[in-house]
């Protein structure tokens, strides 16, 4: 899995180079729709979770239930549906907060 999640943390990290780099009004709105993504990762995984937990939650469950979250909570903004950025940046911000993530880094056990 430590391969598997090192490859995810790329792609979820372009979602938020997106979103960076998105106009000041656009913005906004993709926040919006990452904080509801990333509010609801902690109500399906919990907040103590590592990042190989994540990775197979990702891998497993797939980002459909993004697209809803992203339609309901910016109805009026298609550009806040695109699920390769907002979803990657709400996982990438949601991995930052795992077990085993500090520093930037992934922590791995030496088990």
């Amino acid at each position: 899995m430590p391969a598997d999640f090192d490859l995810l943390m790329l792609l979820w990290r372009e979602g938020q180079e997106r979103i960076d780099a998105a106009k000041p009004a656009q913005r906004r709105q993709l926040e919006r729709v990452v904080d509801a993504l990333v509010a609801d990762l902690r109500r399906r995984l919990g907040v103590t979770v590592t990042t190989a937990d994540i990775a197979a939650y990702y891998l497993s469950a797939g980002t459909d239930w993004c697209f809803q979250l992203a339609y309901a909570t910016a109805p009026d903004t298609p550009e806040a549906w695109d699920v390769a950025t907002v979803a990657g940046a709400a996982f990438a911000r949601f991995a930052r907060g795992a077990l085993d993530w500090s520093g930037g880094v992934r922590q791995l056990s030496e088990e």
